[in-house]
């Protein structure tokens, strides 16, 4: 096993410790499952669910390989012979137990192979995980298109992780059958997250076929993928809009202004001109999407967006959003706005470092009673500050690739050890200076994202701020 650790300071007194809090806090949601050590979503949620665990499991790896890597194993042993991945697994009267009765999200793929490169890029790991996507999309496709109109579907809450939200109408919570439920106002819907769990499952199955260099494997997966995002574009983007409209049940366009082409962008199904138009057009929108605390989860000038305070995926800004706002924002070019949103986090959070579920999007005042009392380490809110850290002052290690952060703000250092590997940047007033195993690899100016091989070979430099220039960086020297 790759032993990993973190050390980050900075003269940024809050987000010091918030990050401090956060790496405590987590330590608690580390949970023995069975003889596996599993780090589960936390804040009252005692079980590792498929829309935030592995996605969580990756983030945390780099502190702790050991149970990032079980939080992708396991979703992958207990997968049912017919495909079907669980949605959440429990641990019940000491029984490792999975539960199908609902999708709740697919944050899945791209950071089970991410794991695949951190562990030490493991031959039986990879062939387990291709197995595992081949036959869930092959699932998808057998089971939830009902209607035979091409467009997968959502049939209960669950399905999409968006519990009590109104949209949904009389749908069920939770939904066990392999037919849709009857007599509903609005399921079966018409997905772009279901679409889009479809389209992340071929396209990572592509680069799994191209890293066995099996070239015609990789041909038809791209193919493959290309319909569903065809398809995405054909049925559930809407022109004149700009953003994915869900269908319901009688094909009609379901007209709420909600989140989830943000979510489409985690899973990379959205064209790059889509992409742009959404966030361009409303994501950054102050009367939709960029209210005082970013993200919630319906515009909240749209008709069903309500203010509330407890789990309610109908309004208030989700942890859960921030996080995977990171991967979102990074595979269209937007790394300028995680520094901003990270900003708004940390601010939100505040010195007490109560980390929870949701935010008003209106005071960014924390909702602190969700489930049973008071909420505290709500692992989504402590991995994403811990994330956002490594993004804007930080390295980050994604594949075969090191992203180092150069954000203004106080100085600090950041050092990741991965395996006899140890990566550092030291982030100074008007410069950065990175370095690999205490070898000197570079010297940035501010506000920069610079992506290095392994070696520390520079491969590209990126903003972290809207107006800057990173063509014009003069401190830049490669050592």
């Amino acid at each position: 096993m790759i032993n990993t650790k973190v050390r980050f300071q900075t003269s940024d007194e809050l987000l010091d410790k918030l990050v401090h809090t956060a790496e405590q806090k987590s330590i608690q949601n580390i949970k023995d499952f069975a003889g596996r050590k599993v780090l589960i979503e936390g804040g009252g949620y005692e079980k590792i669910w498929l829309e935030t665990q592995p996605m969580g499991g990756e983030m945390y790896a780099k502190r702790n390989m050991e149970t990032g890597l079980n939080n992708q194993l396991l979703f992958m042993e207990h997968a049912r012979s017919d495909g079907r991945i669980p949605g959440s697994i429990a641990l019940i009267d000491g029984v490792v137990t999975p539960q199908f009765n609902k999708f709740q999200g697919f944050c899945f793929p791209a950071p089970a192979l991410d794991m695949y490169y951190l562990s030490g890029k493991d031959n039986a790991y990879l062939t387990l995980l291709y197995d595992t996507l081949e036959r869930f999309d092959a699932y998808l496709w057998s089971v939830r298109d009902s209607d035979k109109d091409g467009c997968l579907e959502t049939w209960c809450k669950y399905d999409t992780g968006e519990d009590h939200a109104m949209r949904y109408k009389d749908a069920p919570d939770a939904w066990t059958e392999e037919i849709p439920p009857a007599g509903c106002e609005a399921v079966p819907i018409a997905s772009i997250d279901v679409m889009s769990y479809s389209y992340s499952a071929r396209e990572t199955l592509s680069k799994i076929s191209r890293i066995i260099h099996h070239e015609e494997l990789e041909r038809q997966w791209l193919v493959k993928a290309k319909e569903v995002k065809d398809k995405i574009k054909d049925y559930l983007w809407n022109e004149e809009l700009g953003i994915c409209l869900d269908r319901d049940k009688n094909h009609a366009v379901m007209p709420v202004m909600m989140h989830n082409s943000l979510r489409a962008m985690y899973w990379n199904s959205l064209s790059l001109d889509m992409a742009k138009r959404f966030v361009m057009e409303h994501l950054l929108n102050p009367d939709e999407f960029w209210t005082n605390m970013p993200l919630p989860s319906v515009a909240v000038n749209d008709p069903l967006f309500r203010n509330i305070t407890t789990n309610n995926w109908s309004g208030q800004a989700e942890a859960l959003t921030y996080q995977r706002a990171v991967r979102a924002l990074s595979n269209y070019g937007f790394e300028w706005m995680i520094p901003v949103l990270g900003s708004k986090l940390c601010q939100a959070i505040g010195s007490n470092c109560v980390f929870v579920q949701q935010y008003d999007p209106f005071t960014m005042q924390p909702s602190c009673v969700s489930l049973e009392g008071e909420q505290d380490a709500y692992g989504p809110a402590m991995l994403s500050v811990m994330e956002y850290a490594a993004r804007m002052a930080g390295v980050h290690i994604e594949r075969d690739h090191l992203y180092f952060g150069s954000f203004e703000g106080g100085e600090s250092s950041y050092h990741q050890e991965w395996g006899e590997y140890a990566f550092s940047i030291e982030n100074y007033r008007d410069k950065a200076v990175a370095s690999i195993n205490g070898r000197k690899i570079f010297e940035a100016g501010k506000n920069l994202q610079i992506i290095t091989d392994l070696a520390g070979n520079i491969i590209q430099v990126r903003p972290l701020k809207q107006d800057s220039n990173c063509h014009n960086i003069k401190t830049y020297t490669n050592i």
